[in-house]
């Protein structure tokens, strides 16, 4: 799990390299034709290929996917214009997010202390967002609007049914993320690229399918009360490569939030995990 959220923030890293220089659906469709031809040899490797998706899923997966474009789009606009750790920082409120959307759209028991995790977090999150204050921008509510959208695809993933292969479902929206950066691009002038822009995007390429696929494997393999916790050493390595790589030092506002999100996040998984043993 460590692995896989260094490798996630690697991508991320290299793709915000980009920020400047290439446009950000230009980028998108020429790292999404990489990760597709990537993709569809793992699957093809792992036998998800050969694998129908139930009819009863693709109306699922269609919403998964406008859950996946509309996260890209935001977390990317965000991130080429906030620093690494903020944008990683608001990121890690989802599982905040996903229990509060579960509470309140589908009815999922909440207790009083998950509801206090909740709103402690949410504080968190204004910590680091700062409304009304300098660092605050249209990029802020861009970052949380992604959350949003991640949320939509994770409670999409969830309604699938268990023969769908993991695998075709993630293929299916890195084909449509790359056919919409491709048409978006497609309206503007194209940036011709240096030896390093295609480096930094071959890079990207590679460490998001490295990443995910040591997220499918620790999923399968490790217990999951056990290494979920370690998504959060996403924020240790997004605050130490945006050190590195830009220069950027998180204000002592966003590491108190940062560790609000982070610690409420925990306690809030621990939490039902400890209902989930009671009911069994």
């Amino acid at each position: 799990m460590m692995g896989s959220m260094a490798a996630f923030t690697l991508n991320d890293t290299f793709f915000k390299t980009l920020s400047g220089e290439v446009p950000l659906f230009q980028g998108i469709f020429l790292r999404g034709c990489l990760v597709v031809v990537l993709m569809t040899v793992l699957a093809f490797a792992t036998g998800d290929l050969r694998r129908p998706i139930p009819a009863g899923d693709r109306k699922v997966i269609a919403l998964r996917t406008l859950g996946e474009m509309g996260a890209t789009i935001c977390f990317l606009t965000a991130l080429f214009h906030m620093p690494l750790a903020n944008v990683t920082a608001i990121l890690q409120s989802l599982p905040l997010f996903i229990t509060l959307v579960g509470a309140l759209l589908f009815g999922e028991q909440v207790g009083w202390r998950r509801w206090g995790a909740i709103i402690i977090g949410l504080f968190g999150v204004l910590l680091i967002v700062r409304p009304g204050g300098e660092g605050f921008d249209r990029f802020s509510l861009l970052a949380l609007a992604a959350v949003g959208f991640v949320v939509l695809r994770d409670l999409s993933t969830r309604r699938l049914s268990p023969g769908t292969p993991s695998l075709s479902v993630a293929l299916v929206g890195a084909v449509a993320i790359t056919l919409m950066g491709g048409m978006v691009s497609a309206t503007s002038d194209w940036v011709p690229l240096e030896v390093y822009h295609y480096k930094a995007i071959a890079a990207a390429s590679l460490f998001i399918i490295f990443g995910y696929t040591l997220s499918v494997m620790v999923m399968r393999i490790g217990e999951i009360a056990v290494v979920t916790p370690f998504r959060y050493t996403a924020m240790v390595w997004a605050i130490l490569l945006g050190y590195l790589v830009f220069g950027d030092i998180p204000g002592p506002l966003t590491l108190v939030g940062s560790a609000i999100v982070v610690g409420m996040g925990i306690y809030t998984f621990y939490r039902e995990r400890q209902l989930a043993r009671q009911n069994h």
